[in-house]
């Protein structure tokens, strides 16, 4: 698993991995207390940013750093720190859709999306956007052939391999499965988004 690492200007490095599964290992290997000199972590689908202090480290140093790295399996990731609950009403706008595409029942649906761990990828789209990976085989759903100009916010989801909550009212394009009051972008926390990359998120049914 060692990425494809190249200069991205002249105080940040690229490192490229060819799958997501590798990038949230690879994270999750990074040091608790950080790399020496590296201000910022930025997630993306196949690749971490490492942004740098020029007056601490330089590319060299960082490079080397990298290299002894040991990334963590899914499975270790998994049983780090207890995740963050996130209660959910199952009664999302494309669910009958999901669960006809799929073949399973309203209840398997439910147990499937909350029986399992998800872990947050990386973020985007929006502010508090988390595109969340699961425990549990993929359903890869596409999305909606229409987009809708406004998903409310708190709008629970999935598409692809992803589940994720909408942290404010947004145009989308994923299956609506539930919705939840948790806020997931606050600028009253420090985060303001609830999910960052490497957060472990355990959905749970509303009222059960």
């Amino acid at each position: 698993m060692t990425p494809d690492v190249r200069t991205a200007g002249g105080t940040a490095l690229l490192a490229t991995f060819d799958s997501l599964e590798s990038v949230v290992a690879f994270r999750a290997g990074l040091p608790t207390d950080g790399l020496p000199g590296v201000a910022e972590v930025v997630s993306g689908a196949r690749t971490l940013l490492f942004r740098f202090d020029p007056s601490r480290t330089d590319a060299g140093h960082l490079r080397a750093a990298l290299a002894t790295v040991a990334p963590v399996p899914a499975a270790d990731v998994q049983a780090a720190a207890d995740p963050i609950v996130i209660p959910v009403t199952y009664d999302g706008d494309d669910i009958d859709d999901v669960v006809s595409v799929t073949g399973m029942s309203r209840q398997e649906l439910v147990a499937w999306h909350t029986g399992q761990v998800w872990t947050s990828a990386f973020c985007g789209f929006a502010p508090g956007f988390s595109y969340l990976t699961g425990t549990e085989p993929s359903l890869d759903l596409p999305r909606r052939a229409t987009s809708r100009t406004a998903v409310p916010s708190g709008a629970v989801a999935l598409a692809g391999e992803f589940s994720a909550v909408y942290p404010r009212t947004s145009p989308g394009g994923w299956q609506l499965i539930g919705r939840t009051d948790v806020p997931m972008w606050s600028l009253a926390r420090t985060p303001p988004a609830l999910a960052p990359a490497g957060t472990r998120i355990r959905f749970v049914e509303a009222g059960a």
